[in-house]
C-alpha cells in the first residue's frame, strides 16, 4: 500500500512539474555545510546545514584545501531536471506522512567556495 502511495506521489510531482505548478528550483545552488573527503581524490562530500548531502567536485577550485571547513559552495546541480523531480516526489512523500524527512541528496559541480568557518561545528 505504501509503495502505491509513493508511486502516486511521484506521478503527481512529475505532473505538477510539467504543468509549472511545482516550486521553482534553480539549476545553480548555494549549499552551506561541512566539507569532507569523498570516495576518490577528486570527489568530496558536503553535508549541508539543512540536512542535505551533496557529492561535490570541481575542476576549477582546489576543494581539498577546504576539507574540515564549513563552506558555502555555489555550483551547478547535475541532471537538474531529474533532481528537481526527485525532490518534488520526496516533498510529496513527506507531506503525505509516508516519510519523516525529505533531506536532499545530489551531485554538485562547484564553481565557487566561500569559507564560513575553519572548522565544522
Amino acid at each position: 500500500m505504501k509503495v502505491k502511495r509513493l508511486v502516486l506521489c511521484a506521478i503527481l510531482a512529475c505532473f505538477a512539474t510539467s504543468m509549472g505548478l511545482a516550486k521553482d528550483k534553480a539549476d545553480v545552488r548555494d549549499v552551506t555545510g561541512c566539507l569532507a573527503k569523498g570516495d576518490n581524490a577528486k570527489e568530496f562530500l558536503l553535508k549541508g546545514n539543512d540536512g542535505s548531502t551533496w557529492e561535490v567536485r570541481s575542476s576549477k577550485i582546489d576543494l581539498a584545501e577546504h576539507v574540515g571547513h564549513t563552506v558555502t559552495a555555489t555550483g551547478a546541480v547535475s541532471s537538474a531536471t531529474m533532481h528537481n523531480m526527485k525532490e518534488d516526489a520526496k516533498d510529496a512523500a513527506k507531506d503525505s506522512g509516508m516519510t519523516k524527512t525529505n533531506n536532499e541528496h545530489g551531485h554538485l559541480t562547484v564553481t565557487q567556495v566561500k569559507m564560513v568557518s575553519d572548522s565544522c561545528q
